[in-house]
């Protein structure tokens, strides 16, 4: 079952240092607003808050000095904000007060790696009965299973659970993409995604991968301005559509799971492959030999493979070489 309905669901990370931007007429709240919705225009389906303790969020980067650190009334804003521009909100709090508070604003709750065995927590996260993104950076499959079957016991709406690095920024060889299947085969009924804190590439190559390795759900940090130092890991606009274009062609070109002839390749399996053919002309009574018959296109006729049931039938009419032997020819 999806906890998101659009496939794949791209997540912009809101949570770090805009401070370039902030002057007296555009303060850190405009900066926000403005990037939800750059966010959208770009192609984002929704925004992930991370909200800190005593009500406010600091920004997570280093050498932050704003003084616009954002409170929970701003908070509530920037989620109407989201619901205006047509995105999910996404809270990932890091305290009861905050789930209490934001509750009303919120459409699904992410529980970050550092929370992922405070079971008492997750239980009142859940308890909300909204969808959960549950981060599984640095955990067991064990420990995994023990938080899943927290969520589980206080409520049946649907889990995510997102693979990522705790290691910021995640290097290249750090990021274990292939883990996103392994958590495929260990939770089969569950939604799986990805946090990517790796520096992005051009190409956004790795968030791509993971889609295609199975994570529907994907998430990355957003910035204005990829150049600002700390922000290298972040994806901005640019790399939201490259992304999206990357996953409408793996869409299309992955097609189906299971190996079948395809309607494309109809007319070219019956015109490429071969048929058995009389190799000389064949006179009423001929019992066919090996000699007698040969391998030709159109695939039309026998198809080789049948050639046990034609070898050693006797021909029932006369078969002019070159023509297809067809089982009412022989008997």
């Amino acid at each position: 079952m999806n906890i998101f309905n659009k496939q794949p669901f791209l997540i912009a990370e809101i949570s770090f240092n805009c401070s370039d931007l902030v002057s007296d007429d555009f303060s850190y709240l405009d900066v926000v607003k403005l990037l939800i919705k750059q966010a959208k225009e770009s192609g984002v389906n929704g925004i992930d808050f991370h909200v800190g303790d005593s009500e406010v969020i600091h920004c997570s980067f280093k050498e932050s000095n704003l003084k616009d650190n954002l409170g929970i009334e701003d908070y509530k804003q920037l989620a109407e904000c989201c619901h205006e521009n047509g995105l999910t909100v996404i809270v990932t709090p890091a305290d009861f007060n905050v789930v209490d508070s934001l509750n009303d604003f919120v459409d699904a709750y992410k529980i970050s790696a550092s929370d992922l065995t405070n079971i008492p927590f997750i239980e009142y996260v859940a308890s909300k009965n909204k969808p959960v993104l549950l981060s599984t950076a640095a955990a067991t499959i064990n420990e995994i299973g023990q938080a899943v079957k927290s969520i589980e016991n206080q409520s049946n709406f649907k889990i995510a659970l997102m693979h990522s690095v705790l290691s910021y920024p995640t290097s290249w060889e750090d990021a274990n993409l292939f883990m996103i299947k392994d958590l495929s085969n260990n939770f089969k009924d569950y939604n799986i995604g990805y946090s990517d804190y790796t520096k992005s590439d051009n190409n956004m190559f790795i968030l791509t991968t993971a889609y295609n390795y199975g994570a529907i759900i994907l998430e990355k940090f957003f910035t204005l301005d990829k150049s600002v130092e700390g922000q290298e890991y972040a994806m901005d606009s640019d790399d939201v559509r490259i992304f999206r274009l990357n996953a409408g062609i793996l869409s299309k070109v992955n097609g189906f799971k299971n190996k079948q002839p395809l309607i494309c390749e109809s007319s070219s399996r019956k015109n490429l492959r071969k048929s058995i053919v009389a190799k000389r002309d064949i006179q009423v009574g001929d019992v066919l030999k090996e000699s007698d018959v040969e391998f030709k296109r159109p695939g039309t006729g026998i198809s080789p493979a049948e050639i046990k049931n034609v070898l050693g039938k006797k021909a029932n009419v006369n078969i002019d070489k070159g023509s297809l032997i067809e089982f009412d020819m022989i008997e």
